[in-house]
């Protein structure tokens, strides 16, 4: 009885933490896109001393490590959920691309939050050099290295789900389109990545609804 329980409990957990892992991701990919530029041009010199602008990235690197904790927890509950049917290999590509992921997005992060403690030290207004290397660091992290490993995780999670029958055809072939997406696109065209957590967040409710549909079979009376 406890197994069952625990199978019934581990779809809704993923579907929980999911949704809030993408929506925590989200909406600190599109505060960091709406205030960091990508170029240091003459217009956008000017935003690391504009305060409300540096005080929205600071609110999106707040956000990073909760949307990297509840992306762990997701990580689990579905490999709970997955038990001894998981396939060796893809679950090893599973595990590993989440990993590196969340490693390589927190490192864009401090790679914001360190542009901006520069910003504070001493001489720092001479230094635009420094801002272009930080700006293209956090970047290169974020769109480059972190979406890329967001792909890989995409493909084994949709592989996983199609495997198992988790997720439906369709659901599988988003997440195929999604990972393409994720490793073609987003160092070329800007707001992409969002690609990412909008795929999560769409796994993730539709886990939660499946789950919420289910219903456990009523206990057989003793004789």
């Amino acid at each position: 009885m406890e197994k069952r329980h625990q199978a019934l409990r581990t779809p809704r957990a993923a579907g929980v933490v999911g949704v809030i892992f993408a929506l925590l991701l989200g909406t600190a990919i599109v505060l960091v896109r709406l205030t960091l530029p990508e170029d240091l041009d003459d217009v956008s010199k000017a935003w690391i001393s504009d305060t409300s602008r540096r005080d929205t990235v600071q609110t999106a690197l707040g956000l990073i490590p909760f949307a990297g904790i509840f992306f762990l927890w997701f990580m689990g509950t579905i490999r709970a959920r997955i038990g001894d049917a998981e396939d060796k290999f893809v679950s090893t590509v599973f595990l590993g691309s989440g990993l590196l992921f969340v490693a390589t997005l927190f490192g864009a992060a401090a790679a914001a939050g360190g542009l901006l403690a520069a910003a504070d030290a001493p001489g720092s207004a001479s230094g635009p050099q420094l801002q272009s290397f930080g700006l293209d660091f956090t970047y290169g992290l974020l769109t480059t290295y972190s979406m890329r490993m967001a792909a890989v995780f995409t493909l084994a999670t949709s592989s996983i789900g199609h495997q198992l029958g988790v997720l439906p055809r369709w659901l599988s072939n988003l997440g195929y389109l999604v990972a393409l997406t994720l490793l073609f696109v987003t160092d070329s065209i800007a707001w992409s990545e969002l690609v990412f957590p909008l795929w999560a967040l769409i796994v993730s409710l539709h886990i939660l609804v499946a789950s919420l549909r289910r219903r456990p079979a009523a206990p057989t009376p003793s004789p």
